[in-house]
């Protein structure tokens, strides 16, 4: 097996004052990757002389592979000096160097400062051919000693130097931040396609550098609350769709627990249907809240892919679809958003936590209108609980009368994915019909301030825009509102859950905060006068989260189906290669909207480019039933 370590001078002085773990390929290129939201970052540089500096340049080969600027993951690509030695116009006096060294640290003839050329400082603990040495600040040492394993920089004598990486069977190993561990790293899963490099230490294949987007070989699909009438095969069936943008076929698996359910492959550039079993005990009755051991669908492809859950697949009168998020981008921190409990009916709201890891923690903190809950599964009447999920495990939390789990705050001490609708309401409660309500929820991380929201249009009048319901809420305590142009709604929200709605709307506006907010959007019912669907559920996706490029699908079993495109004002854009030359301003804002209809020819696989960042929705509309989700987007960490 081969150790992977690589340390610069300015990763030295990293390293001495923070124990910073770096790993290393050993060749001219340089990889950091990150395996997940909270994984262990590894990086590499390449080789220097003790006074030359290391440059890195982003590449992107795949633009479905790679996400935004927010998060560093992908592959970088690493130059050294081929020139003369550059020295510190502030060193006096020559400095020698190996130019053949990777150790900036390795001296020749006496204790000299790799990145200067002076003495060492006391107690400054260097390396050379396996031997520690304590500078004592004079040109001396004050102690040398033969390492066994390895001599880390900064620490002496270890059993591994921090952040080298090496193969363990399907697994890749991480030496600890004190040098006297190996801990268990990102595991090569053979279902996306990966394997252990030897020779790097780490897992490579197509999957092993995802970006944070919603493009992904990891996804979790999650049956969730239905109207009994709708949940029952082969009538309906709760489904995935698969598309593979990849010019070569995927492979994908799809399991629960340790039951292998499905192997498809996907042909590159199609999108795959897959046909799951309703799991009764989270879609059937109207409560009350349970914890399922192995309640969740995991999808793997060998292949980045695009994935959507249907429930159920057929256009009916109560559904909806989800975009799911790969499970590299799911955080710890998620906020609910739905539609309130429907009283008159007891039909309840819900929401659904995944778990990725075995040993999940979950801590549920109410909203001021979340605290009406069906207990069960370990969670109080009143909304609060703390839940242990292993993997695949889904908490799906009911609501009872007079709840509404909007606003409703889970924390989890690892990585973990949140669903949040509505077993079937009407919108607003007083226009028919109902319809399933559902979407996967953004993590608070990936919140922002800002949003652009518009409504979707009637069908079969494409000239007019349909009404909306829009809820608005805060992440945090004593947030403050701005609307452009401005809306008829409270400004100022006191604590964390606490939400606004505008109520049957049309307008188009921008919203902004002090802090960060969601903002989800839903259709109203048939009867309320907009024309053909009945309600859907959206969450708007923010404009520091859009992309250039999407691929996406829609359902063809709709009577018709739309892609809105939100945009800055003057944007070029193409929907399957055609410009889009139909825009309407949305007020002072600099955005403009374009509802576009969507060809049902074909397989359902549709793209947008442009050449700035714009936001996009989906959705399809028949004669009292809809869906609606966003069409992709970045998922970066954002600033608070």
């Amino acid at each position: 097996m081969r150790l992977h370590t690589c340390l610069t001078p300015q990763l030295l002085t990293l390293f001495v004052a923070s124990s910073l773990a770096a790993g290393c390929s050993g060749d001219d290129t340089a990889t950091s990757t990150a395996t997940e939201a909270t994984g262990t970052a590894t990086a590499t540089a390449s080789s220097v002389t003790a006074t030359s500096t290391a440059t890195a340049t982003s590449t992107a080969t795949d633009p479905t592979a790679t996400a935004g600027t927010g998060t560093a993951t992908g592959t970088t690509t690493g130059s050294e000096s081929t020139g003369p030695t550059t020295t510190d116009p502030t060193t006096t006096g020559p400095t020698t160097t190996d130019p053949t060294s990777t150790d900036p640290t390795t001296t020749t003839g006496g204790t000299t400062d790799g990145t200067t050329g002076g003495l060492c400082e006391e107690g400054t603990i260097l390396c050379e051919d396996g031997v520690s040495k304590i500078c004592d600040g004079m040109g001396g040492y004050t102690s040398e000693e033969t390492c066994d394993d390895e001599c880390a920089p900064g620490l002496g004598c270890v059993l591994c130097v921090p952040g080298e990486s090496q193969c363990d069977g399907d697994g890749v190993l991480i030496c600890n931040n004190n040098g006297d561990a190996w801990e268990e790293g990102p595991s090569c899963d053979g279902l996306q396609g990966l394997v252990c490099d030897e020779d790097l230490g780490q897992c490579v294949g197509s999957c092993a550098d995802l970006g944070l987007s919603y493009i992904g070989c990891d996804y979790y699909a999650t049956v969730t609350q239905q109207y009994d009438l709708y949940n029952t095969a082969p009538k309906d069936e709760f489904a995935v769709a698969v598309a593979n943008t990849a010019n070569q076929v995927a492979k994908v698996t799809v399991t629960r627990g340790a039951n292998t359910v499905a192997m498809v492959d996907v042909a590159a550039n199609s999108v795959g249907i897959i046909k799951l079993p309703w799991v009764n005990e989270l879609t059937k009755g109207t409560g009350p809240t349970v914890k399922v051991t192995d309640g969740a669908y995991r999808v793997r492809s060998t292949n980045p892919v695009t994935v959507y859950q249907f429930n159920p697949l057929s256009a009916s009168v109560t559904n909806d679809a989800s975009l799911l998020l790969p499970v590299n981008t799911w955080r710890n921190e998620y906020m609910a958003a739905s539609w309130a409990n429907w009283d008159n009916l007891s039909l309840p709201a819900f929401y659904a936590i995944v778990a990725s890891k075995d040993g999940t923690t979950v801590t549920l903190n109410p909203s001021a209108t979340g605290n009406k809950i069906q207990a069960g599964g370990g969670v109080a009447a009143d909304g609060t609980g703390e839940i242990m999920l292993d993997e695949g495990d889904v908490l799906q939390v009911i609501t009872s009368n007079g709840g509404d789990i909007t606003g409703t705050i889970a924390v989890a001490d690892k990585p973990i994915e949140m669903f949040a609708g509505h077993d079937c309401t009407n919108v607003p409660f007083t226009k028919a019909a109902c319809d399933h309500l559902e979407e996967a929820m953004f993590s608070i991380d990936s919140l922002a301030k800002e949003y652009i929201v518009v409504p979707p249009i009637q069908v079969p009048n494409n000239n007019l825009d349909k009404a909306q319901m829009v809820k608005i809420v805060a992440s945090e305590d004593n947030t403050t509102l701005t609307f452009e142009p401005d809306q008829p709604v409270n400004k100022n929200l006191a604590k964390a859950g606490d939400f606004v709605m505008l109520s049957e709307t049309t307008a188009a506006f921008k919203v902004s905060s002090d802090k960060k907010i969601l903002v989800a959007q839903f259709m109203v019912g048939q009867t309320a006068g907009y024309g053909t669907s009945d309600p859907a559920m959206l969450l708007t996706v923010p404009a520091e989260q859009y992309r250039s490029d999407y691929l996406f699908f829609a359902a063809t079993n709709w009577v018709a189906n739309f892609v809105d495109i939100i945009a800055p004002t003057n944007t070029a854009v193409e929907v399957d290669q055609m410009a889009v030359n139909s825009w309407a301003p949305i007020g002072n804002t600099g955005f403009s909207v374009a509802h576009v209809p969507l060809s049902n020819a074909g397989d359902g696989s549709h793209r947008v480019t442009a050449d700035k960042k714009v936001g996009i929705s989906v959705y399809g509309v028949q004669s009292a039933g809809s869906y609606w989700f966003p069409g992709g987007l970045d998922l970066d960490i954002l600033p608070q």
